[in-house]
């Protein structure tokens, strides 16, 4: 068997919180809560278990979401319409804008915990 990722946990301050952020920005579906987690899975079937953990232990972290062009543009279209700040870096120094990596679109926005997520539309390195 291939090895897979299929899951990870998001430590946060709300699980609900977090899991509805995410699960609203990318058009998906909240899974149900299980023991300590909320999962929010991507078509991939990678799950991202949200659990609510101390803010003073929270430590802040990466999460990149390839997404076609039509998700990207409603995940936009969410972002903007909630008034989230969003970068074409992972320094968060240029706010409002997108890039243009590898001739798709990507962006950079903060969850409620402080975690970096990040939609793109084209891998990193694709020569395409």
């Amino acid at each position: 068997m291939p090895v897979e990722l299929n899951h990870t946990i998001v430590h946060v301050r709300d699980k609900r919180e977090s899991a509805e952020f995410l699960a609203h920005i990318l058009g998906l579906e909240i899974g149900a809560e299980w023991g300590r987690f909320i999962p929010v899975s991507t078509s991939n079937g990678v799950a991202l278990d949200f659990a609510t953990t101390p803010a003073d232990v929270i430590v802040a972290q990466h999460y990149a979401f390839l997404i076609s062009d039509d998700e990207f543009d409603a995940a936009f279209a969410r972002i903007q319409r909630a008034g989230i700040s969003y970068y074409a870096d992972p320094g968060l120094k240029q706010v409002g804008e997108i890039n243009h990596h590898y001739g798709g679109r990507g962006l950079y926005f903060v969850d409620p915990a402080g975690h970096v997520m990040e939609i793109i539309t084209r891998p990193y390195g694709d020569g395409q």
